[in-house]
């Protein structure tokens, strides 16, 4: 009897847990956590990520907002971007669905759902990730005609054989690593191994050990010594996604293995060596980090001896068209469908559409497209349903000026001292203090990293700010 694929569900209602298990455990293993930091903490301990996930968007701390079920979404992508990712949720307003699939969800189902449809819609999705990995794997390499695009072939010729570093640069979504294996690929290296670390989906404790390795007994539950991606990546090569992500004291020891190749297992004294070709990508502007002081600046410079950018998808013009036809002939081989056709005004909002998340909001749109509509022409009016306009819509407001700004701050506290029977300095600036750290918490989708960007201090500073302050840190923080 073949195994069957796990589910997980991540929602705070244990009610709706059990109800979906016995829906569900007889098509699928499942297994739950209440809160993102429980999801995430449970995927990191399984030996491979679920290929499913029902997610709902409330959760603690804030359930009645959906801002962690939307951090989750990026969260459980980086640790397995071939998830497919299900939100269930009764926050189902239209915006939330074109956000949460903007994020990376491929389909989005208001609760109370039915059954059988959840169950199709679940079996859909495990299909649709099947056929991914295969068809990426054989398709032939990056696809596009467009000056940006034949500029990045450009590039990756060049660069394969090169012997120093290449840093990849470009938006979430906008295929990074697969200019990588591209590279890796079109390099005299091609058929050795191909690694990849997500600095970001590891717990910052745990990242030298991943890299390097460790000894047994290094630190708690390491029962037995296992190599790093270094060693495991041999003559091979080692992506390292996300590298902005890396902890600052991590630096100066990748800085070693860049220069002369050396390192150490973690709790080992023995100096080893790599051979190993390293590439990092990023979608972050590492010049001004390291500027910032907030990446070591040598570093920087040992990383981009050579830097590709990745072009957005809203920056590719026609490519959008070739990508179209591309994903809907898989997924209409896949699903053994007639594929959808847009009409002429539908092709002309395709085209218009900024997709800001980039190639993997491309094919989430496509599957959807293929799975309701098969056979049929796809209107604009049905095709704007699944695309997040509301995303460039939203731009922020000009700032005011800073005088007007601080007068009316002036203005607001001369009011308060006025009225207030009591006042106190320490609990006003308190609450200030924690206003702005949740709200940068918030905006970074709950990374320590990028929070501590945006408030202009560093990550230390800021897990103090928190503990002060009452606020929980993610699962995994290092205990200061």
């Amino acid at each position: 009897m073949p195994q069957r694929p796990a589910l997980l569900i991540v929602d705070d209602d244990e009610l709706i847990v059990e109800t979906l298990g016995a829906l569900l455990e007889a098509d699928f293993t499942i297994l739950s956590a209440p809160t993102r930091r429980q999801a995430i903490d449970l995927v990191r301990t399984l030996p491979a990520p679920p290929p499913l996930a029902l997610v709902d968007l409330g959760l603690p701390p804030v359930p009645h907002r959906a801002d962690e079920g939307f951090a989750l979404i990026g969260d459980l992508l980086a640790h397995a971007p071939q998830m497919q990712i299900i939100v269930l949720s009764g926050q189902s307003e239209e915006g939330n669905a074109r956000h949460a699939r903007t994020l990376g969800a491929l389909e989005f189902v208001a609760k109370p759902a039915d059954p059988a449809d959840l169950r199709k819609i679940l079996h859909d999705a495990l299909d649709a990730g099947r056929a991914g990995p295969g068809a990426r794997a054989t398709d032939g390499g990056l696809i596009g005609v467009s000056p940006a695009m034949l500029t990045v072939l450009d590039r990756i010729q060049q660069f394969a054989d090169a012997p120093f570093p290449i840093l990849i640069e470009g938006e979430s979504g906008a295929g990074k690593e697969r200019v990588a294996k591209q590279l890796h690929a079109a390099s005299a290296r091609g058929e050795r191994p191909f690694l990849t670390l997500n600095c970001a989906a590891i717990a910052p404790t745990l990242i030298e050990a991943a890299l390097f390795g460790h000894a047994r007994g290094a630190f708690t539950g390491a029962s037995g010594q296992r190599a790093g991606y270094f060693e495991e990546a041999g003559d091979g090569c080692l992506l390292l996604d996300e590298i902005g992500e890396l902890p600052l004291e991590l630096q100066p020891k990748l800085l070693r293995v860049l220069e002369n190749g050396e390192f150490q297992r973690v709790g080992e004294t023995q100096t080893r060596f790599s051979r190993a070709r390293v590439l990092a990508a990023t979608n972050r502007d590492l010049r001004a980090e390291a500027h910032a002081g907030r990446f070591r600046a040598d570093l920087y410079h040992r990383l981009s001896v050579f830097t590709l950018r990745v072009p957005p998808l809203r920056e590719l013009g026609h490519d959008r068209l070739l990508l179209l036809d591309h994903f809907r002939a898989r997924f209409a081989a896949q699903t053994r469908q007639p594929a959808f056709t847009l009409d002429e005004a539908a092709r002309d909002l395709w085209l218009d559409y900024d997709f800001p998340g980039n190639v993997r909001e491309l094919k989430n749109i496509v599957i959807r497209l293929q799975t309701k509509h098969p056979g049929t022409s796809v209107s604009a009016a049905l095709l704007a349903g699944e695309l997040d306009r509301d995303h460039r819509a939203s731009a922020p407001p000009p700032p005011s000026a800073p005088h007007d700004t601080f007068d009316s701050l002036v203005s607001d506290a001369t009011a308060e001292l006025q009225t207030a029977p009591t006042f106190s300095l320490d609990d006003a600036l308190r609450t200030q203090e924690r206003a702005y750290v949740e709200a940068a918490l918030r905006l970074a989708d709950g990374n320590v990293s990028k929070a501590a960007r945006l408030l202009g201090i560093n990550r230390t500073t800021l897990y103090n700010r928190m503990d002060t302050l009452g606020l929980p840190r993610p699962q995994g923080s290092p205990v200061q």
